[in-house]
């Protein structure tokens, strides 16, 4: 299983991946569960909740669910839960995450992720390829008027970003990571080019298109929402008026992961 692993991960990264997981539990989800969750524990552990292995694979690898191709129908229907932790002795830095530097937060968050791959590649014995393509992007860049963002006020206030159907509300945060959560909204990589450098704080609200969000990041549960009321702002039209924002359709090269070989779990 190791040579497995070494194999999976000299294919998929740019590297030999060093980091990983000391112990790791994944099981099949509670099929009567709903909602999927990611949560970053003390110590640099990591818990997912109801989440299929190509939710897996978008946050290991930094991507949205249409990046990811290839690979067979249950990796994006079976979900499962995964418990990890690292040896402790490995981990730098304080434990809680939400009282971090932006710089604590990113390391620790590609610790973790460099982590996640290399459990995918030992218990799942994920084996795939990185393939640059030129495919249909947005720009986010200021609208006709400049932006309207609002500065954060208060120094010290803690990051939060919450997104739901025709909602996104965030706190403390740059533009990179709202770029981030279009991404997964509009169906295609948005890259920042607001020359934005600062914190923000935002209220972003729109009607969305029937049946959008609720698989974008291939984290979809089944779960029925109810409709938006119709006559809404769409969300271009949202980012206009609201934020001072706008996307404009270009073309560029985007990362695509390739499934090449997968399986089933192993056992715990």
């Amino acid at each position: 299983m190791i040579r497995s692993a070494i194999l999976a991960l000299l294919l998929t990264g740019p590297g030999f991946a060093q980091l990983t997981f000391e112990v790791a539990s994944i099981k099949p989800a509670d099929p009567d569960s709903r909602g999927t969750s990611i949560q970053f524990m003390p110590g640099g552990g990591l818990k997912m909740t109801g989440i299929p292995l190509r939710g897996m694979i978008t946050f290991a690898y930094d991507v949205r669910d249409f990046q990811v191709s290839g690979g067979p129908g249950w990796a994006g229907t079976e979900r499962f839960d995964v418990m990890a932790r690292p040896d402790r002795t490995t981990v730098d830095g304080p434990d809680d995450f939400a009282k971090m530097t932006d710089d604590q937060r990113k390391t620790m968050r590609d610790q973790i992720t460099e982590r996640l791959r290399a459990l995918l590649a030992d218990r799942f014995q994920l084996v795939a390829h990185k393939e640059m393509k030129e495919q249909p992007i947005y720009a986010l860049v200021p609208a006709k008027n400049g932006p309207k963002l609002q500065e954060t006020k208060e120094t010290g206030t803690q990051q939060s970003l919450m997104t739901n159907r025709g909602r996104s509300e965030g706190h403390a945060i740059q533009v990179g990571m709202l770029a981030q959560v279009l991404s997964g909204l509009m169906g295609r990589p948005v890259v920042d080019k607001t020359g934005l450098t600062g914190k923000y704080d935002f209220v972003l609200e729109w009607t969305p298109d029937a049946g959008a969000d609720a698989r974008a990041q291939g984290f979809g549960d089944g779960i029925t929402e109810p409709a938006p009321a119709p006559g809404g702002p769409t969300i271009f039209t949202a980012l206009q008026e609201q934020l001072g924002l706008r996307l404009d359709s270009q073309k560029g090269p985007v990362p695509n992961i390739v499934i090449d070989r997968v399986e089933k779990p192993s056992e715990n």
